[in-house]
């Protein structure tokens, strides 16, 4: 049995699965929006999942929320503003709560975005992913370039300063001059966050079944390399593998999920990591993924996809693989705190990573060395070999 002795920090995700148009790269559940948007009857769906939760939370205080999806900035402000006056009636929340939105070009305008401002949301996720127009459109984006600075401005100008800009690279014929240059479009801008991420082909989708001719190993190696240091110049500092932010303006959302805290998750498809002390389990709840079967379901047992445990043996592979994502790793105490394990768990695993010149060896962090962070999946192997 896990032996938890202080509470784990706990986030909300709300999952709004409404996009105007699906993109040949995701696997999101994310839904084209062919008729208005059910927002009314959504946000009560929203409202009664949270209630159906809350006896598994009770007392916990959330410490950020994050609204995702789909394309959530595609809901009015007035729908955003009575789910969030919905959760502060029926959960304790964190006085300085960081609340994300995340916006599509294409989708708000400047005025929408204050009225954003206005009902609570203090921090905004803009899906830019390039500023070359050929590249949106390989990659079936709504907007252009002319499109993604317009609703940075506008968010700027709405005092949602603290924005965070999405981009990936490894587009299909992208050179290390082209990456480099979104990324002092994106530094123009002046975001406090950047969310860097390289374009996979996934299962099921578009590009899976047509793949497009995507830049070679030494290509993408040389991207990140460049793109690190201009990044590191212009005050933007790598704290996580994807994440690079301006002092102080790190993602609490995103760092809970890293540090293996707990979250809720709300909406169609959406998926909570919780603690449950008393029990001694740490279990993963997800709810029905079809925008149509959760509306019809939720705040029911039928609205609930599945609830399954993590196995004990899976606890430290879990959490290596969320926290060595770090660059500077983390405690070795929060591994007991989060896994309910003793740090002999880790081994033999970690004498061995330590050997290879992977992993530091200080006795009282993990951390990945540099040679370690840059072949991290090799790293991981270690533990699950």
């Amino acid at each position: 049995m896990l032996a938890f002795h202080q509470a784990l920090p706990l986030a909300l995700y709300i999952h709004i699965p409404w996009c105007v148009r699906k993109c040949p790269y995701c696997d999101f559940n994310s839904h084209e929006a062919r008729e208005p948007l059910p927002e009314r009857a959504y946000v009560d769906a929203l409202l009664v999942d949270v209630e159906q939760d809350l006896p598994r939370v009770w007392g916990r205080r959330i410490d950020s929320i994050f609204i995702g999806g789909g394309t959530p900035s595609l809901f009015s402000a007035e729908a955003l503003e009575r789910l969030l006056s919905g959760l502060r009636a029926r959960l304790p929340l964190r006085p300085d709560l960081e609340i994300t939105l995340e916006a599509n070009p294409g989708t708000v305008e400047r005025d929408r975005l204050s009225e954003f401002r206005e009902v609570g949301i203090n921090r905004l996720s803009i899906g830019v992913q390039s500023f070359n127009d050929e590249h949106l459109q390989q990659l079936g984006r709504i907007h252009d370039r002319r499109a993604a600075f317009a609703t940075a401005e506008a968010a700027l100008t709405a005092g949602l300063d603290n924005f965070n800009l999405d981009l990936m690279f490894g587009l299909p014929g992208q050179t290390v001059a082209q990456a480099l240059a979104d990324i002092a479009n994106a530094i123009a801008l002046q975001p406090a966050h950047l969310s860097y991420y390289q374009l996979t082909i996934e299962p099921n989708t578009p590009f899976h079944h047509s793949p497009p001719t995507l830049p070679n190993d030494e290509t993408i190696d040389a991207i990140l390399e460049r793109v690190w240091l201009e990044l590191e110049h212009h005050g933007y500092q790598r704290y996580e593998v994807s994440a690079y932010a301006r002092q102080d303006q790190r993602c609490r959302h995103n760092l809970n999920y890293w540090e293996f805290g707990d979250y809720l998750g709300i909406g169609a498809g959406a998926h909570g990591k919780l603690t449950d002390p008393a029990a001694g389990r740490i279990y993963r709840l997800w709810k029905r993924k079809h925008p149509r079967d959760y509306l019809a379901c939720a705040g029911t047992p039928k609205g609930i996809g599945g609830d399954a445990p993590i196995r004990e043996a899976d606890l430290p592979i879990e959490f290596l693989m969320n926290a060595l994502r770090l660059v500077e790793g983390v405690p070795v105490t929060l591994f007991g705190e989060r896994t309910g394990l003793l740090p002999t768990a880790l081994e033999p695993g970690l004498s061995q990573v330590r050997a290879k010149g992977l992993m530091e060896a200080h006795p009282d962090r993990l951390q990945p060395t540099e040679l370690g962070w840059r072949f991290l999946n090799d790293l991981l192997q270690e533990f699950l070999d």
